[in-house]
Protein backbone atom coordinates (compact mmCIF):
# COMPACT_ATOMS: atom_id res chain seq x y z
CA UNK A 1 0.00 0.00 0.00
CA UNK A 2 1.28 3.56 -0.98
CA UNK A 3 2.23 6.36 1.87
CA UNK A 4 0.15 9.47 0.84
CA UNK A 5 1.73 12.60 2.20
CA UNK A 6 -0.57 14.12 4.46
CA UNK A 7 -2.89 12.16 5.06
CA UNK A 8 -3.19 9.62 8.05
CA UNK A 9 -2.68 5.92 7.78
CA UNK A 10 -6.19 5.23 8.94
CA UNK A 11 -7.41 7.32 6.59
CA UNK A 12 -5.45 5.44 4.16
CA UNK A 13 -7.05 2.16 5.22
CA UNK A 14 -10.79 3.88 5.58
CA UNK A 15 -10.13 4.56 1.99
CA UNK A 16 -9.05 0.99 1.00
CA UNK A 17 -11.74 0.01 2.61
CA UNK A 18 -14.06 1.73 0.89
CA UNK A 19 -12.57 0.89 -2.70
CA UNK A 20 -13.54 -2.89 -1.29
CA UNK A 21 -17.21 -2.32 -1.06
CA UNK A 22 -17.32 -0.11 -4.58
CA UNK A 23 -15.64 -2.66 -6.50
CA UNK A 24 -18.11 -5.63 -5.25
CA UNK A 25 -21.51 -5.02 -6.48
CA UNK A 26 -22.53 -7.90 -3.82
CA UNK A 27 -22.09 -5.47 -0.63
CA UNK A 28 -24.30 -3.47 0.77
CA UNK A 29 -22.58 -0.34 -0.78
CA UNK A 30 -22.56 -2.62 -4.96
CA UNK A 31 -26.64 -2.98 -3.88
CA UNK A 32 -27.42 0.48 -3.50
CA UNK A 33 -25.08 1.36 -6.48
CA UNK A 34 -27.20 -1.30 -8.31
CA UNK A 35 -30.58 0.36 -7.01
CA UNK A 36 -29.46 4.01 -8.56
CA UNK A 37 -28.34 2.59 -12.04
CA UNK A 38 -30.52 4.24 -13.44
CA UNK A 39 -30.55 5.50 -17.21
CA UNK A 40 -32.29 8.82 -16.45
CA UNK A 41 -29.16 10.73 -16.92
CA UNK A 42 -28.41 10.83 -13.59
CA UNK A 43 -24.62 11.14 -12.13
CA UNK A 44 -24.20 9.18 -9.06
CA UNK A 45 -22.47 10.54 -6.29
CA UNK A 46 -20.89 8.31 -3.42
CA UNK A 47 -20.35 9.86 0.26
CA UNK A 48 -17.06 8.40 2.42
CA UNK A 49 -17.03 9.21 5.70
CA UNK A 50 -13.76 9.46 7.14
CA UNK A 51 -14.87 8.58 11.03
CA UNK A 52 -12.36 9.88 13.85
CA UNK A 53 -10.16 6.43 14.77
CA UNK A 54 -11.55 6.74 18.19
CA UNK A 55 -15.48 7.45 17.42
CA UNK A 56 -17.31 4.98 19.05
CA UNK A 57 -21.20 4.12 18.00
CA UNK A 58 -24.30 2.38 20.21
CA UNK A 59 -24.45 -1.43 18.92
CA UNK A 60 -21.68 -1.34 16.89
CA UNK A 61 -17.81 -1.46 16.83
CA UNK A 62 -16.14 0.90 14.71
CA UNK A 63 -13.77 -2.09 12.90
CA UNK A 64 -17.24 -3.37 11.87
CA UNK A 65 -18.89 -0.27 10.80
CA UNK A 66 -15.99 0.09 8.10
CA UNK A 67 -16.07 -3.97 7.35
CA UNK A 68 -19.84 -3.42 6.26
CA UNK A 69 -19.36 -0.60 4.49
CA UNK A 70 -21.94 1.83 6.60
CA UNK A 71 -19.76 4.47 6.24
CA UNK A 72 -20.51 4.86 2.58
CA UNK A 73 -23.62 6.65 0.73
CA UNK A 74 -24.77 6.77 -2.47
CA UNK A 75 -27.34 8.76 -4.16
CA UNK A 76 -28.39 9.77 -7.54
CA UNK A 77 -27.90 13.51 -8.96
CA UNK A 78 -30.38 14.40 -11.53
CA UNK A 79 -29.01 17.58 -12.40
CA UNK A 80 -25.20 17.64 -13.79
CA UNK A 81 -24.53 21.50 -13.17
CA UNK A 82 -25.18 20.42 -9.10
CA UNK A 83 -21.79 19.32 -9.58
CA UNK A 84 -18.71 21.74 -10.40
CA UNK A 85 -16.40 18.87 -11.35
CA UNK A 86 -16.08 17.02 -14.38
CA UNK A 87 -17.44 13.66 -14.89
CA UNK A 88 -16.33 11.37 -18.08
CA UNK A 89 -19.24 8.97 -18.68
CA UNK A 90 -18.60 5.77 -16.74
CA UNK A 91 -17.30 7.45 -13.51
CA UNK A 92 -18.78 8.49 -10.36
CA UNK A 93 -18.44 11.78 -8.28
CA UNK A 94 -16.90 11.05 -5.02
CA UNK A 95 -16.78 13.17 -2.01
CA UNK A 96 -15.27 12.40 1.42
CA UNK A 97 -15.87 14.11 4.21
CA UNK A 98 -13.68 14.12 7.58
CA UNK A 99 -14.63 14.42 10.96
CA UNK A 100 -13.61 16.91 13.29
CA UNK A 101 -13.24 14.99 16.42
CA UNK A 102 -15.14 12.39 18.26
CA UNK A 103 -18.91 12.93 18.09
CA UNK A 104 -18.52 16.10 15.74
CA UNK A 105 -19.74 16.81 12.46
CA UNK A 106 -17.92 15.92 8.95
CA UNK A 107 -16.50 18.47 6.91
CA UNK A 108 -15.09 18.22 3.69
CA UNK A 109 -11.88 16.30 2.93
CA UNK A 110 -11.60 15.47 -0.70
CA UNK A 111 -13.64 15.18 -4.15
CA UNK A 112 -12.84 12.99 -7.12
CA UNK A 113 -14.14 10.23 -8.69
CA UNK A 114 -14.47 6.49 -8.82
CA UNK A 115 -13.58 4.57 -12.11
CA UNK A 116 -15.05 1.10 -11.59
CA UNK A 117 -13.24 -0.74 -14.57
CA UNK A 118 -9.46 0.60 -13.06
CA UNK A 119 -10.96 -0.22 -9.45
CA UNK A 120 -8.98 3.22 -8.77
CA UNK A 121 -10.78 6.24 -6.46
CA UNK A 122 -8.97 9.54 -7.88
CA UNK A 123 -9.40 12.13 -5.50
CA UNK A 124 -7.82 15.94 -4.91
CA UNK A 125 -7.67 15.41 -0.80
CA UNK A 126 -7.70 19.16 0.78
CA UNK A 127 -4.53 19.75 2.77
CA UNK A 128 -5.29 22.99 3.96
CA UNK A 129 -8.92 25.15 2.70
CA UNK A 130 -7.85 28.44 3.62
CA UNK A 131 -4.37 28.32 1.20
CA UNK A 132 -6.35 26.09 -1.77
CA UNK A 133 -4.15 23.40 -0.89
CA UNK A 134 -4.76 19.94 -2.28
CA UNK A 135 -2.87 16.74 -2.85
CA UNK A 136 -4.41 14.62 -6.53
CA UNK A 137 -3.74 10.78 -5.49
CA UNK A 138 -5.22 7.39 -7.13
CA UNK A 139 -6.31 4.68 -4.49
CA UNK A 140 -6.05 1.43 -6.07
CA UNK A 141 -7.63 -1.31 -4.76
CA UNK A 142 -5.83 -3.19 -2.04
CA UNK A 143 -6.70 -6.78 -3.10
CA UNK A 144 -5.00 -6.72 -6.62
CA UNK A 145 -1.33 -6.86 -6.70
CA UNK A 146 -1.00 -6.78 -10.52
CA UNK A 147 -1.92 -3.26 -12.18
CA UNK A 148 -0.73 -3.14 -15.64
CA UNK A 149 2.14 -0.98 -16.59
CA UNK A 150 -0.22 1.10 -18.61
CA UNK A 151 -2.86 2.27 -15.62
CA UNK A 152 -2.20 5.53 -15.33
CA UNK A 153 -1.84 6.75 -18.81
CA UNK A 154 -5.44 4.27 -18.92
CA UNK A 155 -6.63 6.49 -16.43
CA UNK A 156 -5.78 10.22 -18.16
CA UNK A 157 -6.50 9.12 -21.43
CA UNK A 158 -10.02 8.19 -19.94
CA UNK A 159 -10.03 11.64 -17.51
CA UNK A 160 -9.29 13.21 -20.97
CA UNK A 161 -12.25 12.06 -22.53
CA UNK A 162 -9.50 10.31 -25.23
CA UNK A 163 -11.14 6.24 -24.55
CA UNK A 164 -14.44 5.36 -23.52
CA UNK A 165 -14.72 3.41 -19.81
CA UNK A 166 -15.46 0.40 -21.58
CA UNK A 167 -12.00 0.78 -23.43
CA UNK A 168 -10.12 0.48 -19.76
CA UNK A 169 -9.32 -2.62 -18.34
CA UNK A 170 -11.95 -4.38 -16.01
CA UNK A 171 -9.87 -4.54 -13.14
CA UNK A 172 -12.93 -4.93 -10.89
CA UNK A 173 -13.95 -7.79 -12.15
CA UNK A 174 -11.68 -9.85 -10.22
CA UNK A 175 -12.44 -8.18 -6.93
CA UNK A 176 -16.50 -8.46 -7.69
CA UNK A 177 -18.33 -11.76 -5.81
CA UNK A 178 -20.93 -10.70 -8.64
CA UNK A 179 -17.87 -11.64 -11.38
CA UNK A 180 -15.68 -13.42 -9.26
CA UNK A 181 -17.39 -16.47 -7.15
CA UNK A 182 -13.88 -17.60 -5.76
CA UNK A 183 -13.29 -13.72 -4.40
CA UNK A 184 -13.63 -13.39 -0.35
CA UNK A 185 -13.63 -9.45 0.33
CA UNK A 186 -11.62 -8.54 3.29
CA UNK A 187 -12.22 -7.36 6.46
CA UNK A 188 -11.35 -3.85 8.23
CA UNK A 189 -8.22 -6.01 10.25
CA UNK A 190 -7.08 -7.64 7.33
CA UNK A 191 -7.14 -4.18 5.32
CA UNK A 192 -5.50 -2.01 8.48
CA UNK A 193 -2.87 -4.72 8.80
CA UNK A 194 -1.78 -5.19 4.99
Amino acid sequence: MLTLLGIPRFEQYVLNMALVHLCDRESHVGYLTRQLNATDGSVQQITIYLPHPEQQYDGMTLEAGLTQGYNIEVEAILDRSQICYGIPNGAQFVRVLRQKGIDQGFQLAAIGLFIRPLAILKLDMILNIEAAEYQTIAVRHPVIRDYPSDWEQKLNQFLQREIASEALPNLAGYVDRAMNSDYTPPNWAQISKA
